[in-house]
């Protein structure tokens, strides 16, 4: 007997994405073996394409840009960029014997590949460490990593018989690796979507969507790194943001497609409505994140650029496969979507009405104006740190107790002062025809110079236009002494001692590009921040066709990003939760993370918006009435946004088990941005200023609606008329 037919929809499929989840059902077979060979051929065709990942520090304009090239011009074999080789030796760091293994090890060192020439060695006025800078002919970041491990074996070999040896330096902290932060948020999700679910293969779901947007995207952003700069943590930042959306947005349609189940939809209907209804959410979320994070374009820094790419590369994967690899594995899965059930997990589908949502939000929508003031000030006091936020790069004094760098720098520092680990360079451009005659008397001005640790004397370049002077100061590269002595040799000393003799000198070396780039990020930060809301406010326009509630979303999430900021600022400036997690008191925040952070919370904080309102319009244009709309809307959308934020939590939490300080503060940060919005913002601010606007929340001047495109939605039913009318 031939197996009965499966029953066709109730209805022809209308709209794109209706048309697109029945095609997707109906050639389920073809859809699951062209995702199959495509993250086959992805990950061993194209990822034989990808690039060297990268990063330059560099500020366009800047004094420490300039002297950067004024190096790689004049100063071939030095890209301004060192690594410290520090010794301690208790009986004597001028011992023969000791100065003999030295050199050998500096010898060995300067063999590696773009590792260059070593630095006449100083000793501390004890006698008892020494410290050689050894120059890199090109950034860090593009020396070969072995070159940097062989550094480490180097001074792991020549320390025995009471002699110490460490090294430090950016090259090194690329060496010395670090925990993958992917892996930990992944299984934090599984044991969370188990837990909403109940059952194993509906929590599969959103793990196997999320798996194929990682091994894809990841593979796609090497090959972006071949013609973009990207550093070498955008993997680390997209990869988590990418298991975010991706099981998020399957979370979405698989609660959807359930929901359809239950209330007695066959398993085609059932696609087709969840991803003509959620996919559309997860497509509207979605595109406001990918403009958020390519808002980092309005910062002019050009590794931000390959962060946006990558980013929105992995959020424009789990989006594709969210409507369509998704849908044709419902469709194998079907009824069975339920099996594998974990005992004491999971709940069944309950009558949203009677729901502690729904009695929550009525208590809500009952006292409006004390929910809306009181959650406002809560806010207002989380964000209240900010204000000493301390922008910054955080040096080698931050890195994880044990770390190599971590070592040389507390070395270097017990010998020299902390600002040996972070010289600056200053490049002067000579006249024609000059020499070293033009700068007599720098070295001198810059000894006496208040906050100047040491001053070396200046080295000519080859070709004789240009000369180096390596300046340490007396505070840590972190420091805001430090910000302010380069600001004093700028501004004061180099010009007065240069007056009339036709040099000009810049202050470059990485110290000095980390603090013009703060200074660059904040002065555009203002430019960033309306770039984005402008330009999601406009995407809400479109989707909801109301102005009201496009503002409201666009405040409160800045409302839940600037909480978060607080939250950060007060974990850098220390206390428990910093001890905790690895991060030293008073820690600067490096001035393009809050920048990152914007961007990627700013969309993904709109994701829960856009669920939430997109199903109170739904039930607003069922009956019109937007008490009701508002109550069942958070009733029907609680549980699913619960677990999404839960996942979204413990996936950026896992930024914690990072080695860098900054993307530790900044999982810290992204956590709280999206429990307060899930929680505070969601249950509380929502739906008590929804209740206080009314029907203006469905308000639109009529010129605006006939401008945007598309036609504008009817209620089904009006107030006070019943279906029969």
């Amino acid at each position: 007997m031939n197996a009965r037919p499966e029953p066709e929809p109730t209805a022809t499929p209308r709209g794109l994405l209706a048309r697109l989840a029945d095609l997707t059902y109906r050639r389920r077979g073809a859809t699951v073996v062209a995702w199959i060979a495509l993250l086959v051929a992805t990950v061993l065709g194209v990822s034989r394409l990808t690039g060297d990942y990268e990063v330059e520090f560099g500020t366009p304009g800047s004094d420490s840009d300039t002297a950067r090239r004024l190096l790689e011009e004049h100063f071939p074999a030095t890209s301004g960029d060192t690594v410290n080789v520090v010794w301690e030796a208790p009986a004597g760091a001028r011992d023969p014997a000791v100065e003999a293994r030295v050199e050998r090890l500096l010898a060995q060192a300067t063999q590696l590949e773009d590792v260059g020439e070593a630095q006449s060695p100083r000793i501390s006025r004890d006698g008892t460490i020494g410290l050689a800078t050894i120059e890199l002919e090109r950034p860090a970041w593009d020396v070969p990593v072995e070159s940097g491990e062989r550094l480490i074996d180097l001074a792991d070999e020549a320390s025995s018989e009471g002699l110490r040896f460490e090294v430090g330096g950016n090259l090194i902290r690329e060496a010395q690796g670090g925990a993958s932060p992917e892996m930990a948020g992944l299984l934090a999700a599984a044991v969370i979507l188990l837990i909403a679910f109940g059952s194993i293969v509906a929590a599969g779901l959103p793990i196997l969507v999320a798996l194929f947007g990682l091994g894809i995207s990841a593979t796609l952003i090497g090959v972006l790194a071949a013609f973009v700069q990207t550093p070498d943590f955008a993997p680390a930042v997209a990869g988590l943001i990418g298991i975010g959306v991706g099981i998020d947005y399957a979370l979405l349609i698989v609660t959807r497609f359930r929901a359809a189940l239950a209330s007695g939809a066959d398993p085609r209907a059932a696609v087709v409505e969840a991803v003509s209804t959620a996919g559309r959410s997860v497509l509207v979320a979605g595109g406001t994140v990918v403009i958020s994070v390519y808002g980092l374009f309005f910062m002019g820094i050009s590794f931000l650029y390959g962060i946006a790419l990558a980013a929105s590369l992995a959020v424009f994967v789990v989006m594709a496969a969210s409507v369509t690899l998704l849908p044709a594995v419902l469709g194998f899965v079907g009824r069975r979507v339920d099996r594998l059930r974990i005992p004491g997990l999971g709940r069944g589908l309950r009558s949203e009405g009677t729901s502690l949502s729904a009695r929550w939000s009525r208590t809500i929508q009952r006292r409006p104006w004390t929910a809306a003031v009181a959650s406002a000030v809560f806010l207002v006091v989380l964000a209240a740190p900010v204000l000493g936020l301390r922008f910054g790069f955080p040096d080698e004094g931050n890195d994880p107790e044990g770390s190599n760098t971590r070592a040389a720098y507390e070395l270097a520092a017990e010998g020299f002062g902390p600002g040996a680990a972070g010289p600056l360079l200053l490049a002067a451009d000579l006249p024609a025809g000059a020499g070293a005659a033009e700068l007599a008397g720098l070295s001198g001005a810059l000894q006496e110079t208040p906050g100047v640790a040491f001053a070396g004397e200046p080295r000519l370049s080859p070709d004789g236009e240009a000369a180096l002077v390596t300046v340490v100061p007396s505070s840590s590269p972190q420091s805001d002494a430090t910000v302010d002595l380069v600001r004093e040799l700028r501004n004061d000393v180099v010009p007065t001692v240069l007056a009339g003799t036709g040099a000009d000198v810049y202050v470059g070396g990485l110290t000095a590009a980390f603090i013009d780039q703060t200074e660059h990020m904040t002065s555009r930060l203002p430019v960033f921040v309306a770039g984005v809301v402008g330009l999601s406010f406009v995407l809400l326009l479109f989707a909801f066709r109301s102005p009201l509630l496009a503002l409201k979303a666009g405040i409160m999430t800045l409302l839940s990003i600037f909480a978060a900021y607080g939250v950060v600022a007060a974990v850098a400036e220390g206390g428990a939760v910093g001890d905790l997690i690895g991060v030293a008191r008073d820690t600067p925040v490096p001035p393009f993370m809050p920048v990152m952070m914007f961007a990627i919370l700013f969309g993904l904080s709109m994701d829960y918006e856009v669920f939430l309102l997109s199903r109170i319009r739904e039930e607003y244009l069922s009956h019109g009435d937007n008490g009701l709309a508002v109550r069942d809307g958070l009733a029907k959308t609680a549980r699913v946004i619960t677990a999404a934020a839960a996942i979204m939590v413990a996936v950026f939490l896992a930024f914690v088990f990072s080695s860098e300080v900054f993307l530790k503060l900044m999982g810290i940060g992204m956590a709280t941005a999206i429990l307060v919005d899930a929680t505070l913002v969601r249950m509380v601010l929502v739906p008590a200023l929804m209740q206080l606007f009314g029907r203006a929340n469905w308000w639109i001047p009529s010129w605006l609606d006939r401008a945007l495109p598309g036609a504008r939605p009817r209620l089904e039913l009006q107030p006070g008329e019943s279906r029969a009318g």
